[in-house]
């Protein structure tokens, strides 16, 4: 298997970067001692579980939720580093590995898609019934439009926020990364600082997207009048983000054909906003992720901080340092 067939996802998290293979799922976060520290756990994509998870239309939101669930413990990984660096301790393995880490990440699950759909889905529906428009297509173009305007407002405010540009920063540096693999040029800082932190199958994408996409289905289901149409096309959501994943999927497969890539720039733009130029230790750490994923040992890495899928820190008999401690010391 060539690098380009590889399937890599990732996310940004707190001072890091988590990477997603079919393999491994590795999450590196930069600690303020300059280390790494690593973890990385056995991946089995819901899909190769059940035929039925992976069929057209219905496997683009099985991998919705799965990103979403993997994204989630990831985050709470890096924000268990943070914690502990703050209060000199060592992360919690017995609680990450606990029924209520466990619950946690349920509960953070189910509030962030009520909170999704009602910012995104409800208030923009709110919102439109003030303009007393009667016609189901001029209501659901107003509805789409309030909902692609509230969710850029949303990325511009929350941009402003400097721990977030921060998370912009190593989400370029996840892209910078991929974007290496994909093209084989060596894992290193130095090969993957001169490509774009826009990559076409990014996550931010995929929602602009959804929001576009929208819009035309909802325009089939015509103008809701009752509280019960508000909800059926609530239920309509998982359908979207199944069109919406086959569109991702074919522009990706289809991606030097002009129109190909006029339809995959408008997700593009949007990331200028949630991606930033990352700083060399930025984008060690989105490496160090990424060939984790992909299997490397890293064991060799005096850098690094090592722990198993539990969150217990491995101990290693380490003998060499990074490339950029090396070029620190040289310089």
């Amino acid at each position: 298997m060539t690098n380009k067939e590889v399937n890599m996802g990732g996310q940004a998290v707190i001072e890091g970067v988590m990477m997603r293979s079919d393999r491994y799922i590795s999450i590196a976060v930069r600690k303020t001692d300059k280390t790494i520290a690593l973890k990385r756990e056995e991946n089995q994509p819901w899909g190769k579980r059940h035929k039925l998870l992976r069929l057209p239309l219905i496997r683009g939101g099985v991998i919705l939720i799965e990103s979403l669930v993997h994204g989630i413990r990831a985050l709470s990984w890096s924000a268990e580093i943070a914690i502990a660096e703050l209060d000199g301790n060592l992360p919690n393995s017995k609680q990450s590995n606990s029924w209520k880490s466990t619950a946690g990440t349920v509960i953070t699950l189910i509030i962030g898609l009520a909170l999704g759909l009602f910012l995104f889905f409800w208030v923009p529906l709110v919102l439109t019934n003030f303009t007393g428009v009667k016609t189901g297509l001029a209501f659901n173009l107003i509805d789409g439009i309030l909902r692609l305007i509230i969710f850029g407002l949303y990325l511009g405010f929350i941009s402003l926020w400097k721990d977030i540009r921060r998370i912009f920063q190593y989400h370029g540096a996840e892209h910078k990364s991929i974007f290496s693999l994909e093209n084989d040029c060596p894992l290193t800082v130095d090969g993957a600082r001169s490509f774009s932190t826009l990559h076409p199958r990014c996550g931010t994408s995929f929602l602009l997207i959804v929001m576009l996409v929208s819009i035309f289905v909802f325009m089939l289901l015509g103008k809701p009048e009752t509280y019960t149409d508000r909800f059926i096309r609530l239920l309509f959501v998982p359908v979207i983000g199944g069109i919406s994943y086959e569109f991702i999927r074919f522009s990706s497969k289809y991606r030097n054909s002009k129109i190909a890539r006029i339809c995959i720039l408008p997700g593009i733009w949007l990331q200028k906003i949630t991606t930033k130029e990352p700083d060399n230790d930025q984008l060690e750490v989105g490496l160090i992720a990424l060939r984790s994923a992909l299997g490397e040992p890293l064991t060799d890495i005096v850098s690094i901080v090592h722990y198993d899928s539990n969150g217990k820190q491995l101990q290693f008999n380490i003998a060499s340092v990074t490339q950029s401690e090396t070029e620190k010391a040289a310089t």
